[in-house]
C-alpha cells in the first residue's frame, strides 16, 4: 500500500517516547509499505538524521517548525478567541498544509496515517484533498488528561486555570477529532477507556480501535554492568515536557532529601534538556542533554519515573529495563505497563513511601539485580518491535478488507 505518514516530531534519533513509536512504527510499515514521511523539523535536526530514515522511507519532506514565546503568546491568544485547545492551534502551521496538498495531488495514497492528535487536523485536510483514502491515527496518549493532572498537581492558581481550560477544551476535541479516522490505535487500554468515557460526538459514522503499546528494540540497548556500591539516583528525559518536568521538582523539593537524611552519599543525576528552575541542592547533579548516557548508567543504582501527570507510555521505563536497572515510578508513571510490583517494579505514591523504596534498592543489592533481571525480561516478552508490531498488519489488512468491501460495519470505539 502507499501511506503518506504524518508526524510532528523528525522520528530520528531515537532519544525521546514519541520518536521511539514513529520510529519503530514507520521501520515495521516499510518492511510491507511505500511510505512516504512528511514530517516537522526543529533546528536541532540533522540533515543526516532525514537521509537515516530516507534509507527504509520511499520519500522524506520536511516542514520547519519554529518555537518561541512570542508565537505562543500569538496562539494562546487565538485559543481564548477561538475556543480552540491552545496544544493543538499552535501546531497550524500553513506550510505544512501547503506540502500535503502538493503530495495528495501528485500521488495517490491509499492510508493516511497521523501519528499523535496533533497531525490529526492534517491528516483530515488531506483527505478533504484525497477522499479515497483511508484514515488511521495512532493515539500515543489520552491527550486532555495531560492538562487535567497538570493542573490537578500544581499550586499556582493561575497555571491551574489555564490547565484546567486546556483540558475542558480537549475534552471536547479529542473524541470528535478521534471519530473522524477509519481506525484509531491506542498506546494503552487506559487512554483508550478514558476518551471512550467522554461525551461522544453525535452521527452514523463509527471507528474501529485496536490497542498496540510502544515497543523498544532491546537487542540493540544491552544490560550495562553496573558499578557495585554505588548511590546514584538517575532520572532521564526530555524536561521541556511538563509532566517531566513536574515531576523531577517533586522528587527534589521533597522525596531527596529524605534519602539523603539516612543515605548522606546519596548522588539525584537528572539528564535532559532544558532543566527547569527547582532542582538546586546539596547532591543533585543536572547534566542537560546528554548524547551517550552510559557513563551515568553503569553508576546508577536506581532508576527513578515520578511522574504524577501524562498519558500514554513512559518509555524511559522501558528503556531502563532493556538497561536492567532496577527502578522506581509512582502508579501514574507506570501506567499502561504491564509492571508486577516487587518483581519488576517498586510502586509508590507519596514523597514518604518513594523514599523509602529507593532506600530499599540501594541498601539491598540482591533486590536491585531481581528487579533489573525481571525488568529486562518483560521488555524481551512483552515490548520488542520485531515481535508485537505484526499488530499492525491486522490494522491495515482490515482498513484494505473495507476498501474492498469484504468486512461489514465497525464496532465503535471496540478493542481488538
Amino acid at each position: 500500500m502507499r501511506i503518506l505518514f504524518l508526524s510532528q516530531v523528525l522520528p530520528f534519533p531515537v532519544d525521546a517516547g514519541p520518536k521511539m513509536r514513529s520510529y519503530y512504527v514507520l521501520r515495521h510499515l516499510t518492511q510491507k509499505h511505500q511510505v512516504t514521511l512528511l514530517t516537522f523539523v526543529r533546528e536541532t535536526d540533522k540533515p543526516e538524521d532525514t537521509a537515516h530514515l530516507a534509507k527504509f522511507c520511499q520519500a522524506v519532506h520536511t516542514v520547519p517548525m519554529q518555537r518561541t514565546r512570542l508565537r505562543d503568546l500569538k496562539f494562546l491568544t487565538q485559543s481564548l478567541l477561538t475556543q480552540q485547545p491552545f496544544l493543538i492551534i499552535r501546531d497550524q502551521i500553513p506550510a505544512m498544509n501547503v506540502k500535503i496538498q502538493q503530495l495528495v495531488q501528485s500521488e495517490q495514497f491509499d492510508v493516511i496515517h497521523a501519528d499523535q492528535l496533533w497531525m490529526a487536523q492534517y491528516a483530515l485536510a488531506a483527505k478533504m484533498a484525497s477522499p479515497q483514502s483511508k484514515l488511521i491515527l495512532d493515539q500515543h496518549n489520552a491527550v486532555y488528561l495531560i492538562p487535567r493532572r497538570l493542573a490537578e498537581a500544581d499550586s499556582n492558581p493561575i497555571k491551574q486555570r489555564f490547565l484546567a481550560r486546556e483540558a475542558r477544551l480537549l475534552t471536547a476535541y479529542e473524541p470528535e477529532v478521534c471519530h473522524r479516522f477509519d481506525h484509531v490505535v491506542w498506546v494503552t487500554a487506559e487512554d483508550h477507556q478514558a476518551v471512550a468515557a467522554l461525551p461522544q460526538p453525535t452521527g452514523n459514522r463509527q471507528t474501529d480501535s485496536t490497542v498496540i503499546p510502544i515497543c523498544v528494540n532491546p537487542t540493540e540497548a544491552r544490560p550495562v554492568a553496573r558499578v557495585a556500591n554505588s548511590c546514584r539516583i538517575t532520572f532521564l528525559g526530555g524536561l521541556h515536557w511538563p509532566p517531566n518536568a513536574q515531576g523531577i521538582v517533586w522528587f527534589a523539593k521533597h522525596v531527596f532529601p529524605q534519602i539523603r537524611e539516612q543515605i548522606p552519599q546519596a548522588v539525584l543525576t537528572i539528564i535532559g534538556k532544558n532543566p527547569p528552575a527547582g532542582l538546586e541542592g546539596e547532591g543533585i547533579e543536572v547534566t542537560g542533554y546528554v548524547v551517550d548516557p552510559t557513563p551515568y548508567l553503569i553508576e546508577t543504582a536506581t532508576f527513578i519515573v515520578p511522574l504524577h501527570a501524562g498519558g500514554g507510555m513512559r518509555v524511559k521505563i522501558l528503556d531502563a529495563w532493556s538497561w536492567g536497572l532496577p527502578l522506581v515510578s509512582t502508579t501514574i508513571g507506570a501506567e499502561g505497563i504491564e509492571t508486577e510490583a516487587d518483581k519488576n517494579i517498586l510502586i509508590a505514591d507519596t514523597a514518604e513511601a518513594f523514599a523509602q523504596a529507593v532506600i530499599r534498592i540501594l541498601r539491598n543489592p540482591t533486590l536491585a539485580q531481581q528487579l533489573g533481571q525481571h525488568g529486562r525480561q518483560t521488555v524481551l516478552d512483552k515490548y520488542d518491535w520485531q515481535v508485537s508490531y505484526s499488530a499492525w498488519d491486522e490494522v491495515y489488512n482490515k482498513l484494505m478488507m473495507v476498501e474492498n468491501g469484504e468486512h461489514q460495519g465497525h464496532a465503535e470505539f471496540s478493542s481488538n
